[in-house]
């Protein structure tokens, strides 16, 4: 059986992929976790347990990351399941380390690639 890859991204960070999408286009199934980190997590990243257990704690992340591991079980050919956030370092990287250990719990090989967790964090200015 074919290894799921997954990816984690930032709308943020443009390009991300070569084509200049932000987005895997070669993706199956593609998530939007965009809600913005806990301020005590912003200068840690997806790969922190802090971070991942902050991550599970968020309200529906738990169901989110139930249905996306049992998608990738379906025998029908799922390849590639992208997770992207505003900067693609906390939550999209913390969950995609999450599943893809879920998936290899299972049995299935996983390929991960975390597209902008080692780009500096985003900060956005705003008008004053």
């Amino acid at each position: 059986m074919h290894p799921i890859r997954l990816f984690s991204f930032g709308y943020l960070h443009r390009p991300a992929s070569p084509d200049g999408t932000p987005i895997p286009r070669t993706a199956d199934r593609v998530e939007d976790v965009h809600p913005a980190a806990a301020r005590d997590i912003l200068d840690l990243d997806g790969f922190h347990p802090r971070v991942q257990d902050v991550v599970l704690n968020t309200l529906g992340a738990r169901e989110l990351i139930d249905n996306i591991v049992s998608y990738a079980m379906f025998p029908a050919g799922v390849r590639t399941i992208a997770i992207g956030c505003a900067g693609g370092r906390h939550r999209a990287c913390g969950l995609v380390q999450i599943i893809g250990q879920r998936i290899r719990d299972f049995g299935r090989d996983t390929e991960v690639e975390h597209m902008p967790a080692h780009l500096p964090r985003v900060l956005v200015m705003t008008a004053s």
